[in-house]
Protein backbone atom coordinates (compact mmCIF):
# COMPACT_ATOMS: atom_id res chain seq x y z
CA UNK A 1 0.00 0.00 0.00
CA UNK A 2 1.34 3.13 -1.12
CA UNK A 3 -0.42 5.66 1.40
CA UNK A 4 3.09 7.61 2.16
CA UNK A 5 2.51 11.56 4.56
CA UNK A 6 5.20 12.31 7.12
CA UNK A 7 4.52 10.72 10.76
CA UNK A 8 5.83 12.34 13.66
CA UNK A 9 8.06 10.55 15.61
CA UNK A 10 6.24 10.51 18.87
CA UNK A 11 3.09 8.85 17.10
CA UNK A 12 5.32 6.66 14.67
CA UNK A 13 6.69 5.02 17.69
CA UNK A 14 2.78 4.92 19.20
CA UNK A 15 1.48 3.07 16.35
CA UNK A 16 5.39 0.57 16.05
CA UNK A 17 4.33 -0.20 19.67
CA UNK A 18 0.91 -0.82 19.12
CA UNK A 19 1.62 -3.15 15.76
CA UNK A 20 3.72 -4.99 17.52
CA UNK A 21 2.22 -5.57 20.33
CA UNK A 22 -0.77 -6.64 18.29
CA UNK A 23 1.86 -9.31 17.24
CA UNK A 24 2.66 -10.68 20.22
CA UNK A 25 -0.94 -10.96 21.53
CA UNK A 26 -1.80 -13.15 18.63
CA UNK A 27 1.02 -15.30 19.00
CA UNK A 28 0.32 -15.59 23.01
CA UNK A 29 -3.54 -16.73 22.06
CA UNK A 30 -2.18 -19.62 19.69
CA UNK A 31 -0.15 -20.97 21.83
CA UNK A 32 -1.94 -20.84 24.98
CA UNK A 33 -5.29 -21.81 23.48
CA UNK A 34 -3.32 -25.14 21.49
CA UNK A 35 -3.57 -28.46 22.47
CA UNK A 36 -0.35 -30.38 20.93
CA UNK A 37 3.22 -29.48 23.19
CA UNK A 38 4.81 -28.55 19.73
CA UNK A 39 2.76 -25.39 19.62
CA UNK A 40 1.37 -25.38 23.34
CA UNK A 41 4.75 -26.01 24.43
CA UNK A 42 7.26 -25.13 22.15
CA UNK A 43 5.73 -22.02 20.18
CA UNK A 44 6.41 -23.44 16.88
CA UNK A 45 4.29 -20.59 15.39
CA UNK A 46 4.59 -17.15 14.13
CA UNK A 47 2.31 -14.20 13.84
CA UNK A 48 1.63 -11.14 11.99
CA UNK A 49 0.18 -8.41 9.73
CA UNK A 50 0.37 -7.88 6.30
CA UNK A 51 -0.14 -4.64 3.44
CA UNK A 52 -2.12 -5.75 0.67
CA UNK A 53 1.32 -6.02 -1.48
CA UNK A 54 2.05 -9.35 1.20
CA UNK A 55 4.63 -6.79 3.18
CA UNK A 56 5.43 -7.92 6.52
CA UNK A 57 4.39 -5.21 9.18
CA UNK A 58 5.01 -6.55 12.37
CA UNK A 59 6.00 -10.54 13.32
CA UNK A 60 6.15 -11.80 16.58
CA UNK A 61 9.14 -12.75 18.51
CA UNK A 62 8.38 -16.64 17.62
CA UNK A 63 10.04 -18.84 15.27
CA UNK A 64 12.30 -16.79 12.54
CA UNK A 65 11.42 -19.62 10.09
CA UNK A 66 7.68 -19.15 10.46
CA UNK A 67 6.72 -15.41 10.37
CA UNK A 68 9.27 -14.71 7.44
CA UNK A 69 7.80 -17.18 5.42
CA UNK A 70 4.05 -16.06 5.25
CA UNK A 71 4.56 -13.18 2.46
CA UNK A 72 5.48 -16.56 0.37
CA UNK A 73 2.29 -18.31 1.74
CA UNK A 74 0.14 -14.95 0.94
CA UNK A 75 1.88 -14.90 -2.48
CA UNK A 76 0.60 -18.68 -2.98
CA UNK A 77 -2.64 -17.81 -2.02
CA UNK A 78 -2.84 -14.84 -4.80
CA UNK A 79 -2.66 -17.85 -7.19
CA UNK A 80 -4.74 -20.49 -5.30
CA UNK A 81 -7.64 -19.22 -3.46
CA UNK A 82 -11.17 -20.81 -4.06
CA UNK A 83 -13.38 -18.27 -6.37
CA UNK A 84 -10.46 -16.51 -7.40
CA UNK A 85 -10.80 -13.68 -5.10
CA UNK A 86 -10.96 -12.48 -1.02
CA UNK A 87 -14.30 -11.51 0.99
CA UNK A 88 -14.74 -10.51 4.29
CA UNK A 89 -15.11 -13.02 6.48
CA UNK A 90 -13.46 -15.37 5.22
CA UNK A 91 -10.52 -17.33 6.72
CA UNK A 92 -8.17 -19.59 4.73
CA UNK A 93 -5.97 -22.12 5.37
CA UNK A 94 -3.08 -22.97 2.96
CA UNK A 95 0.22 -25.38 3.33
CA UNK A 96 1.60 -25.99 -0.30
CA UNK A 97 5.28 -25.88 -0.29
CA UNK A 98 5.07 -24.95 -4.15
CA UNK A 99 2.79 -22.34 -3.58
CA UNK A 100 5.43 -20.63 -1.08
CA UNK A 101 4.98 -22.31 1.84
CA UNK A 102 7.37 -23.48 4.17
CA UNK A 103 7.03 -27.01 4.27
CA UNK A 104 3.74 -28.82 4.15
CA UNK A 105 2.91 -29.75 8.02
CA UNK A 106 3.32 -25.85 8.67
CA UNK A 107 -0.28 -24.67 8.23
CA UNK A 108 -0.90 -20.96 7.43
CA UNK A 109 -4.41 -19.42 8.48
CA UNK A 110 -4.78 -16.11 6.87
CA UNK A 111 -8.03 -13.72 7.12
CA UNK A 112 -8.18 -10.69 5.73
CA UNK A 113 -8.91 -7.32 7.19
CA UNK A 114 -11.27 -4.93 5.49
CA UNK A 115 -11.60 -1.34 6.57
CA UNK A 116 -14.96 0.82 5.37
CA UNK A 117 -15.28 -1.67 2.91
CA UNK A 118 -12.03 -1.84 1.67
CA UNK A 119 -9.61 -4.74 1.69
CA UNK A 120 -6.66 -3.13 3.16
CA UNK A 121 -4.55 -6.04 4.60
CA UNK A 122 -4.20 -9.50 6.65
CA UNK A 123 -4.07 -11.26 9.84
CA UNK A 124 -2.20 -14.35 9.49
CA UNK A 125 -0.40 -16.79 11.34
CA UNK A 126 1.41 -20.30 10.71
CA UNK A 127 2.15 -23.28 13.23
CA UNK A 128 3.72 -27.02 12.88
CA UNK A 129 0.88 -29.78 13.07
CA UNK A 130 1.58 -33.09 14.74
CA UNK A 131 0.02 -35.11 11.89
CA UNK A 132 -1.58 -33.95 8.63
CA UNK A 133 -2.00 -37.56 7.43
CA UNK A 134 1.26 -37.97 6.01
CA UNK A 135 2.91 -41.84 4.58
CA UNK A 136 4.26 -41.91 8.38
CA UNK A 137 2.95 -40.31 11.54
CA UNK A 138 4.06 -36.64 12.29
CA UNK A 139 7.37 -36.51 10.30
CA UNK A 140 8.17 -38.10 6.78
CA UNK A 141 11.70 -38.26 5.41
CA UNK A 142 11.77 -40.88 2.95
CA UNK A 143 9.10 -40.62 0.44
CA UNK A 144 8.58 -40.14 -2.94
CA UNK A 145 6.38 -36.99 -3.80
CA UNK A 146 4.87 -33.89 -1.90
CA UNK A 147 1.65 -36.14 -2.82
CA UNK A 148 3.13 -38.69 0.36
CA UNK A 149 3.39 -35.61 2.60
CA UNK A 150 -0.37 -35.64 3.20
CA UNK A 151 -3.16 -33.24 2.86
CA UNK A 152 -1.88 -30.21 0.75
CA UNK A 153 -3.78 -27.09 0.72
CA UNK A 154 -3.41 -24.31 -1.41
CA UNK A 155 -5.58 -20.96 -0.64
CA UNK A 156 -8.88 -23.57 0.93
CA UNK A 157 -11.00 -21.55 2.51
CA UNK A 158 -12.43 -23.00 5.65
CA UNK A 159 -14.91 -19.92 6.13
CA UNK A 160 -16.70 -18.02 2.69
CA UNK A 161 -18.09 -14.77 3.94
CA UNK A 162 -18.25 -15.50 7.58
CA UNK A 163 -19.89 -19.08 6.36
CA UNK A 164 -18.23 -22.46 7.86
CA UNK A 165 -17.03 -24.89 5.08
CA UNK A 166 -18.01 -28.01 6.90
CA UNK A 167 -17.49 -30.31 4.36
CA UNK A 168 -14.22 -28.90 4.36
CA UNK A 169 -13.59 -29.28 8.15
CA UNK A 170 -14.81 -33.01 7.98
CA UNK A 171 -12.53 -33.65 5.24
CA UNK A 172 -9.56 -32.45 7.57
CA UNK A 173 -11.17 -34.29 10.36
CA UNK A 174 -10.94 -37.98 8.79
CA UNK A 175 -7.62 -37.40 7.15
CA UNK A 176 -5.28 -37.03 10.47
CA UNK A 177 -4.11 -39.41 13.20
CA UNK A 178 -4.47 -36.95 15.85
CA UNK A 179 -7.79 -35.26 14.49
CA UNK A 180 -9.10 -33.73 17.48
CA UNK A 181 -5.79 -32.35 18.14
CA UNK A 182 -5.89 -30.97 14.37
CA UNK A 183 -8.88 -29.27 14.23
CA UNK A 184 -8.74 -27.79 17.85
CA UNK A 185 -5.39 -25.90 16.48
CA UNK A 186 -6.64 -25.12 13.79
CA UNK A 187 -9.17 -23.70 15.48
CA UNK A 188 -6.76 -21.46 18.25
CA UNK A 189 -5.16 -20.29 14.72
CA UNK A 190 -8.37 -18.53 14.03
CA UNK A 191 -8.98 -17.42 17.03
CA UNK A 192 -5.67 -15.86 16.93
CA UNK A 193 -5.95 -14.25 13.10
CA UNK A 194 -9.44 -13.36 13.71
CA UNK A 195 -8.28 -11.27 17.11
CA UNK A 196 -5.28 -9.66 14.66
CA UNK A 197 -8.32 -8.41 12.71
CA UNK A 198 -9.92 -6.85 15.57
CA UNK A 199 -7.09 -5.28 16.98
CA UNK A 200 -5.57 -3.88 13.67
CA UNK A 201 -9.34 -2.20 12.79
CA UNK A 202 -9.53 -0.84 16.09
CA UNK A 203 -5.83 1.04 15.41
CA UNK A 204 -7.22 1.99 11.89
CA UNK A 205 -10.30 3.30 13.23
CA UNK A 206 -8.21 4.82 15.95
CA UNK A 207 -5.68 6.87 14.04
CA UNK A 208 -7.11 6.89 10.65
CA UNK A 209 -6.40 4.21 7.87
CA UNK A 210 -3.64 6.68 5.49
CA UNK A 211 -1.77 7.39 9.35
CA UNK A 212 -1.64 4.10 9.83
CA UNK A 213 -0.09 2.96 6.75
CA UNK A 214 2.08 5.62 6.50
CA UNK A 215 3.59 5.04 10.13
CA UNK A 216 4.40 1.19 8.73
CA UNK A 217 5.63 2.60 5.17
CA UNK A 218 8.00 4.51 7.33
CA UNK A 219 9.13 1.59 9.54
CA UNK A 220 9.73 -0.64 6.84
CA UNK A 221 12.15 1.90 5.39
CA UNK A 222 13.45 2.64 8.92
CA UNK A 223 14.54 -1.28 8.68
CA UNK A 224 15.69 -1.22 4.91
CA UNK A 225 17.77 1.67 5.83
CA UNK A 226 19.36 0.17 9.07
CA UNK A 227 20.34 -2.80 7.33
CA UNK A 228 21.72 -1.35 4.32
CA UNK A 229 24.02 0.84 6.35
CA UNK A 230 25.59 -2.18 7.98
CA UNK A 231 25.70 -4.04 5.03
CA UNK A 232 27.48 -1.04 3.41
CA UNK A 233 30.26 -0.81 6.13
CA UNK A 234 31.23 -4.28 4.99
CA UNK A 235 33.74 -4.46 2.11
CA UNK A 236 32.29 -5.22 -1.22
CA UNK A 237 33.64 -8.80 -2.68
CA UNK A 238 32.61 -12.43 -2.76
CA UNK A 239 32.69 -14.79 0.77
CA UNK A 240 33.05 -18.68 0.16
CA UNK A 241 32.05 -21.13 2.46
CA UNK A 242 30.77 -24.96 1.73
CA UNK A 243 30.44 -28.44 3.50
CA UNK A 244 28.25 -31.38 3.56
CA UNK A 245 25.31 -33.01 4.94
CA UNK A 246 25.39 -36.34 6.11
CA UNK A 247 22.83 -37.69 3.68
CA UNK A 248 19.24 -37.62 2.38
CA UNK A 249 17.50 -40.19 4.52
CA UNK A 250 17.78 -43.28 2.18
CA UNK A 251 20.83 -43.16 -0.14
CA UNK A 252 23.51 -43.83 2.99
CA UNK A 253 27.08 -42.85 2.83
CA UNK A 254 26.51 -40.21 -0.20
CA UNK A 255 26.96 -36.39 1.49
CA UNK A 256 25.09 -33.58 -0.26
CA UNK A 257 27.41 -30.57 -0.61
CA UNK A 258 26.21 -27.09 0.46
CA UNK A 259 27.70 -24.17 -1.27
CA UNK A 260 27.48 -20.39 0.11
CA UNK A 261 29.10 -17.77 -1.77
CA UNK A 262 27.37 -14.37 -0.20
CA UNK A 263 28.02 -11.38 -2.37
CA UNK A 264 28.66 -7.99 -1.16
CA UNK A 265 27.24 -5.05 -3.60
CA UNK A 266 27.49 -2.01 -1.82
CA UNK A 267 24.18 -1.73 0.25
CA UNK A 268 23.06 -5.37 -0.63
CA UNK A 269 23.69 -8.54 -0.08
CA UNK A 270 23.15 -11.63 -2.50
CA UNK A 271 23.40 -15.13 -0.95
CA UNK A 272 24.30 -17.73 -3.64
CA UNK A 273 24.04 -21.39 -3.14
CA UNK A 274 24.64 -22.52 -6.87
CA UNK A 275 27.22 -25.84 -6.95
CA UNK A 276 25.16 -27.12 -3.92
CA UNK A 277 23.32 -30.62 -4.82
CA UNK A 278 20.85 -31.74 -7.11
CA UNK A 279 17.68 -32.06 -5.55
CA UNK A 280 17.04 -35.68 -3.62
CA UNK A 281 14.34 -38.67 -3.75
CA UNK A 282 13.44 -38.33 -0.81
CA UNK A 283 11.44 -35.16 1.04
CA UNK A 284 15.01 -34.20 2.42
CA UNK A 285 14.58 -30.63 0.00
CA UNK A 286 13.92 -27.01 0.93
CA UNK A 287 10.81 -24.94 -0.40
CA UNK A 288 12.49 -22.15 -2.33
CA UNK A 289 9.97 -19.44 -1.52
CA UNK A 290 8.82 -20.34 1.96
CA UNK A 291 12.19 -21.93 3.65
CA UNK A 292 15.63 -21.29 1.57
CA UNK A 293 15.16 -17.47 0.95
CA UNK A 294 13.48 -16.87 4.75
CA UNK A 295 16.59 -18.76 5.76
CA UNK A 296 18.89 -16.42 4.57
CA UNK A 297 16.82 -13.16 5.89
CA UNK A 298 17.19 -14.77 9.31
CA UNK A 299 21.03 -14.46 8.83
CA UNK A 300 21.41 -11.64 8.08
CA UNK A 301 19.25 -9.72 10.66
CA UNK A 302 20.42 -11.89 13.21
CA UNK A 303 23.57 -10.99 12.36
CA UNK A 304 23.69 -7.20 11.41
CA UNK A 305 20.81 -6.58 13.56
CA UNK A 306 20.86 -8.59 16.23
CA UNK A 307 19.21 -6.74 19.53
CA UNK A 308 21.58 -7.64 21.77
CA UNK A 309 24.71 -6.09 19.97
CA UNK A 310 22.88 -3.45 18.30
CA UNK A 311 22.98 0.09 19.29
CA UNK A 312 19.01 0.55 18.45
CA UNK A 313 15.93 -1.84 18.53
CA UNK A 314 15.20 -2.22 14.37
CA UNK A 315 11.63 -3.80 13.73
CA UNK A 316 11.11 -6.72 12.56
CA UNK A 317 9.59 -6.03 9.15
CA UNK A 318 9.51 -6.39 5.07
CA UNK A 319 12.41 -3.64 5.33
CA UNK A 320 14.89 -6.07 7.03
CA UNK A 321 13.93 -8.76 3.71
CA UNK A 322 14.64 -5.86 0.86
CA UNK A 323 18.59 -5.78 0.47
CA UNK A 324 18.86 -9.50 0.66
CA UNK A 325 18.45 -11.94 -2.62
CA UNK A 326 18.93 -15.61 -2.88
CA UNK A 327 20.00 -17.45 -5.32
CA UNK A 328 19.39 -21.23 -6.05
CA UNK A 329 19.53 -23.03 -9.48
CA UNK A 330 16.02 -24.74 -10.08
CA UNK A 331 16.14 -28.46 -9.32
CA UNK A 332 18.85 -28.14 -6.34
CA UNK A 333 18.54 -29.50 -2.77
CA UNK A 334 17.33 -25.23 -2.05
CA UNK A 335 15.21 -25.16 -5.05
CA UNK A 336 13.26 -28.56 -6.17
CA UNK A 337 10.85 -28.97 -9.02
CA UNK A 338 7.76 -29.91 -8.34
CA UNK A 339 6.63 -32.76 -7.24
CA UNK A 340 9.71 -33.38 -4.88
CA UNK A 341 8.83 -33.86 -1.66
CA UNK A 342 10.21 -30.97 0.80
CA UNK A 343 8.96 -31.37 4.23
CA UNK A 344 12.18 -32.20 6.03
CA UNK A 345 13.65 -29.32 5.07
CA UNK A 346 15.19 -27.74 9.00
CA UNK A 347 18.18 -28.87 9.04
CA UNK A 348 19.22 -27.62 5.44
CA UNK A 349 18.68 -24.22 6.32
CA UNK A 350 19.77 -24.03 9.42
CA UNK A 351 23.95 -25.56 8.42
CA UNK A 352 22.91 -23.13 5.28
CA UNK A 353 22.90 -20.38 8.18
CA UNK A 354 25.87 -21.50 9.67
CA UNK A 355 28.26 -21.86 6.54
CA UNK A 356 26.92 -17.90 6.06
CA UNK A 357 28.54 -16.90 9.20
CA UNK A 358 31.45 -18.67 8.39
CA UNK A 359 32.32 -17.28 5.21
CA UNK A 360 31.64 -13.99 6.66
CA UNK A 361 34.01 -14.24 9.46
CA UNK A 362 37.09 -12.00 7.61
CA UNK A 363 35.09 -9.26 7.84
CA UNK A 364 32.99 -9.78 10.61
CA UNK A 365 35.07 -11.33 12.84
CA UNK A 366 33.42 -9.46 16.14
CA UNK A 367 30.15 -10.02 14.61
CA UNK A 368 30.07 -13.98 13.68
CA UNK A 369 30.82 -17.21 15.88
CA UNK A 370 32.19 -20.43 15.70
CA UNK A 371 30.38 -23.40 14.15
CA UNK A 372 26.90 -24.44 16.30
CA UNK A 373 25.24 -27.39 16.13
CA UNK A 374 23.32 -25.81 13.16
CA UNK A 375 20.93 -28.79 13.03
CA UNK A 376 17.80 -29.63 14.65
CA UNK A 377 17.08 -33.03 16.36
CA UNK A 378 13.12 -33.10 15.34
CA UNK A 379 11.78 -36.91 16.17
CA UNK A 380 8.53 -38.22 16.18
CA UNK A 381 7.38 -40.72 18.10
CA UNK A 382 3.53 -42.38 17.73
CA UNK A 383 1.62 -45.19 18.69
CA UNK A 384 -1.51 -47.02 19.12
CA UNK A 385 -3.41 -46.98 22.47
CA UNK A 386 -5.49 -50.09 23.42
CA UNK A 387 -8.72 -48.32 22.08
CA UNK A 388 -7.41 -48.12 18.95
CA UNK A 389 -6.27 -44.59 19.02
CA UNK A 390 -2.87 -42.79 17.93
CA UNK A 391 -0.52 -41.03 19.76
CA UNK A 392 1.62 -38.64 18.52
CA UNK A 393 4.10 -36.89 20.19
CA UNK A 394 7.00 -34.12 18.09
CA UNK A 395 9.64 -33.18 19.89
CA UNK A 396 12.52 -30.75 19.46
CA UNK A 397 15.54 -31.36 21.05
CA UNK A 398 18.18 -28.65 21.69
CA UNK A 399 21.56 -27.91 20.35
CA UNK A 400 24.27 -25.66 21.06
CA UNK A 401 25.64 -22.34 19.88
CA UNK A 402 29.40 -22.08 18.94
CA UNK A 403 31.59 -19.57 20.70
CA UNK A 404 30.97 -15.51 20.37
CA UNK A 405 33.10 -12.74 20.70
CA UNK A 406 32.88 -12.48 24.13
CA UNK A 407 31.28 -15.22 25.83
CA UNK A 408 31.20 -19.26 25.32
CA UNK A 409 28.69 -20.72 23.19
CA UNK A 410 25.49 -21.06 25.09
CA UNK A 411 24.36 -24.86 26.13
CA UNK A 412 21.70 -27.45 25.16
CA UNK A 413 19.41 -24.76 23.44
CA UNK A 414 18.05 -24.08 20.01
CA UNK A 415 20.40 -22.54 17.88
CA UNK A 416 20.52 -20.06 14.18
CA UNK A 417 16.32 -20.21 13.77
CA UNK A 418 14.59 -22.42 15.55
CA UNK A 419 13.86 -20.59 19.01
CA UNK A 420 11.75 -23.53 20.22
CA UNK A 421 10.96 -24.09 23.37
CA UNK A 422 11.60 -27.80 25.31
CA UNK A 423 9.10 -30.02 26.29
CA UNK A 424 7.94 -29.89 29.70
CA UNK A 425 8.39 -33.39 31.07
CA UNK A 426 6.11 -33.69 33.54
CA UNK A 427 3.60 -32.55 30.80
CA UNK A 428 5.45 -35.24 28.19
CA UNK A 429 4.01 -38.07 30.87
CA UNK A 430 0.60 -37.18 31.83
CA UNK A 431 -0.87 -37.14 27.70
CA UNK A 432 1.71 -39.52 26.06
CA UNK A 433 2.57 -43.06 27.06
CA UNK A 434 6.37 -42.21 27.31
CA UNK A 435 9.01 -41.59 30.11
CA UNK A 436 12.18 -39.86 29.75
CA UNK A 437 15.14 -41.90 30.56
CA UNK A 438 17.70 -39.62 30.79
CA UNK A 439 17.84 -35.30 30.17
CA UNK A 440 21.35 -33.80 30.80
CA UNK A 441 23.93 -32.30 28.70
CA UNK A 442 26.94 -34.51 27.69
CA UNK A 443 29.45 -35.74 29.08
CA UNK A 444 30.84 -38.19 26.84
CA UNK A 445 32.39 -35.83 24.73
CA UNK A 446 33.93 -32.02 25.38
CA UNK A 447 32.78 -28.51 23.42
CA UNK A 448 35.25 -27.27 21.37
CA UNK A 449 38.15 -25.02 22.73
CA UNK A 450 38.90 -21.49 22.68
CA UNK A 451 39.40 -18.38 24.58
CA UNK A 452 35.49 -18.73 24.69
CA UNK A 453 34.44 -22.53 24.23
CA UNK A 454 31.70 -24.09 22.39
CA UNK A 455 28.36 -24.63 23.93
CA UNK A 456 27.51 -27.85 25.20
CA UNK A 457 24.48 -30.07 23.31
CA UNK A 458 22.00 -32.41 25.00
CA UNK A 459 21.56 -35.85 25.40
CA UNK A 460 17.92 -36.69 25.69
CA UNK A 461 16.83 -40.61 26.31
CA UNK A 462 12.80 -40.87 25.68
CA UNK A 463 11.52 -44.08 25.99
CA UNK A 464 7.76 -45.28 24.74
CA UNK A 465 5.81 -47.81 26.67
CA UNK A 466 4.03 -49.06 23.49
CA UNK A 467 4.71 -50.35 20.16
CA UNK A 468 5.64 -47.66 17.82
CA UNK A 469 6.93 -46.06 14.95
CA UNK A 470 9.87 -43.30 15.44
CA UNK A 471 11.16 -40.94 12.77
CA UNK A 472 13.93 -38.96 13.26
CA UNK A 473 15.73 -35.63 11.25
CA UNK A 474 19.26 -34.85 12.69
CA UNK A 475 22.34 -33.48 10.87
CA UNK A 476 26.11 -33.53 11.82
CA UNK A 477 26.99 -36.87 12.36
CA UNK A 478 29.85 -36.52 10.29
CA UNK A 479 30.51 -32.64 9.83
CA UNK A 480 31.66 -31.27 13.48
CA UNK A 481 31.26 -27.90 13.97
CA UNK A 482 34.27 -25.50 13.22
CA UNK A 483 35.95 -23.37 15.60
CA UNK A 484 36.97 -19.96 14.56
CA UNK A 485 40.21 -17.94 14.85
CA UNK A 486 42.29 -20.60 16.45
CA UNK A 487 39.23 -22.08 18.45
CA UNK A 488 38.98 -25.99 18.20
CA UNK A 489 36.37 -28.25 16.56
CA UNK A 490 33.24 -29.02 18.65
CA UNK A 491 31.83 -32.64 18.64
CA UNK A 492 29.80 -34.19 16.23
CA UNK A 493 26.09 -35.57 17.14
CA UNK A 494 25.09 -39.45 17.89
CA UNK A 495 21.96 -41.46 17.81
CA UNK A 496 21.31 -44.52 19.14
CA UNK A 497 18.13 -47.14 19.85
CA UNK A 498 18.29 -49.43 22.89
CA UNK A 499 15.75 -51.59 24.78
CA UNK A 500 15.75 -50.69 28.68
CA UNK A 501 14.93 -53.80 29.92
CA UNK A 502 17.37 -56.14 27.53
CA UNK A 503 20.72 -54.76 28.34
CA UNK A 504 21.79 -55.57 24.80
CA UNK A 505 24.11 -53.21 23.03
CA UNK A 506 22.50 -49.77 21.57
CA UNK A 507 22.12 -49.68 17.88
CA UNK A 508 24.06 -46.66 16.85
CA UNK A 509 21.63 -44.77 13.72
CA UNK A 510 21.78 -42.68 10.94
CA UNK A 511 21.18 -38.74 11.67
CA UNK A 512 17.92 -39.40 10.15
CA UNK A 513 15.54 -42.05 9.60
CA UNK A 514 11.91 -42.84 8.29
CA UNK A 515 9.56 -44.72 10.13
CA UNK A 516 11.19 -47.41 12.28
CA UNK A 517 9.04 -50.14 13.75
CA UNK A 518 10.13 -50.07 17.46
CA UNK A 519 8.74 -52.35 20.14
CA UNK A 520 7.29 -51.30 23.96
CA UNK A 521 10.34 -50.00 26.28
CA UNK A 522 12.56 -49.15 23.29
CA UNK A 523 14.78 -46.10 23.54
CA UNK A 524 15.83 -43.23 21.48
CA UNK A 525 19.14 -41.86 22.90
CA UNK A 526 19.80 -38.43 20.95
CA UNK A 527 23.36 -36.59 21.60
CA UNK A 528 23.33 -33.34 19.66
CA UNK A 529 26.54 -31.68 18.61
CA UNK A 530 29.01 -29.39 20.65
CA UNK A 531 29.73 -26.03 19.10
CA UNK A 532 33.22 -25.12 18.31
CA UNK A 533 35.51 -22.68 19.77
CA UNK A 534 35.84 -18.81 19.22
CA UNK A 535 39.81 -17.83 19.42
CA UNK A 536 42.80 -19.70 20.72
CA UNK A 537 42.42 -21.79 24.20
CA UNK A 538 45.63 -20.64 25.40
CA UNK A 539 43.58 -16.92 25.81
CA UNK A 540 41.16 -18.30 28.02
CA UNK A 541 41.08 -16.90 31.56
CA UNK A 542 42.51 -19.99 33.77
CA UNK A 543 39.76 -19.46 36.17
CA UNK A 544 37.39 -20.66 33.73
CA UNK A 545 39.22 -23.19 32.65
CA UNK A 546 39.22 -24.40 36.29
CA UNK A 547 35.15 -23.84 36.40
CA UNK A 548 34.85 -26.55 33.79
CA UNK A 549 36.88 -28.93 35.72
CA UNK A 550 34.83 -28.22 38.62
CA UNK A 551 32.02 -28.60 36.53
CA UNK A 552 32.67 -31.59 34.84
CA UNK A 553 33.22 -30.26 31.31
CA UNK A 554 36.75 -30.09 30.65
CA UNK A 555 39.01 -32.84 31.83
CA UNK A 556 42.36 -32.50 33.94
CA UNK A 557 44.49 -33.26 31.36
CA UNK A 558 42.87 -30.91 28.75
CA UNK A 559 43.11 -28.20 30.69
CA UNK A 560 46.77 -29.00 30.84
CA UNK A 561 47.57 -30.05 27.14
CA UNK A 562 44.54 -28.32 25.19
CA UNK A 563 44.49 -24.75 27.55
CA UNK A 564 47.83 -24.70 28.98
CA UNK A 565 46.36 -24.41 32.18
CA UNK A 566 48.31 -25.77 35.42
CA UNK A 567 45.59 -26.86 38.05
CA UNK A 568 46.04 -27.45 41.78
CA UNK A 569 42.62 -29.86 42.20
CA UNK A 570 42.91 -30.27 45.73
CA UNK A 571 42.75 -26.79 46.92
CA UNK A 572 41.36 -26.11 43.78
CA UNK A 573 43.15 -23.13 42.31
CA UNK A 574 45.11 -22.10 39.50
CA UNK A 575 48.96 -22.39 39.75
CA UNK A 576 49.14 -18.35 37.82
CA UNK A 577 53.04 -18.80 37.08
CA UNK A 578 53.18 -22.26 36.31
CA UNK A 579 50.46 -21.58 34.11
CA UNK A 580 51.78 -18.85 32.07
CA UNK A 581 54.98 -21.38 31.55
CA UNK A 582 53.04 -23.60 30.46
CA UNK A 583 51.49 -21.07 27.56
CA UNK A 584 54.71 -19.60 26.44
CA UNK A 585 56.40 -23.03 26.01
CA UNK A 586 53.39 -24.34 23.67
CA UNK A 587 52.96 -21.08 22.36
CA UNK A 588 57.23 -21.38 20.70
CA UNK A 589 56.29 -24.86 19.77
CA UNK A 590 53.70 -23.63 17.10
Amino acid sequence: MTIQQKVDPITLQVIRGAIETIAEEMAHVLFRMSFSSIIRESEDLGAGLFDVDFNTLCESESTPMHIGSIPGYLKGIKDSIDDGEWFDGDVVVHNHPYFGSSHTPDLAIVIPIYHEGQLVGYSANTAHHIDIGAATPGLIIDVPDVFAEGMLFAGTKLYRKGERNDTMWNYIRRNSRAARQLVDDIEAQIASARLGVKRFKELLDRYGKDLVFSACNQLMDYSETMLRQRISAIPDGEYRAEGWLDDDGRNRDQPLAVKVCVRVIGDRVEVDLTGSAPQTATAYNVPFEGSTKVAAFAAFRKLLLDTATSETRVPSNQGSFRPISVIAPLGTIFNPKAPAAAEARFTQCNYMIDLILKAMAPVLPDEIIAGSSASISFASYAGIRPDGDYWVFLEVNEGAYGGRPRSDGPDAIDNLMANTRNNPLEDLAMHIPMICERYELRDDVAPGAGRFRGGIGVVKAQRILTDGIITHESERHTNVPWGVFGGKPGALGKCEIYNALSGATPRPMYSKFHGLAVKKDDVMAYYSPCGGGYGSPLERAPEKVLDDVLDGFCTPQAAFEIYGVVLDLVAETVDLAATENRRAQMEAQH
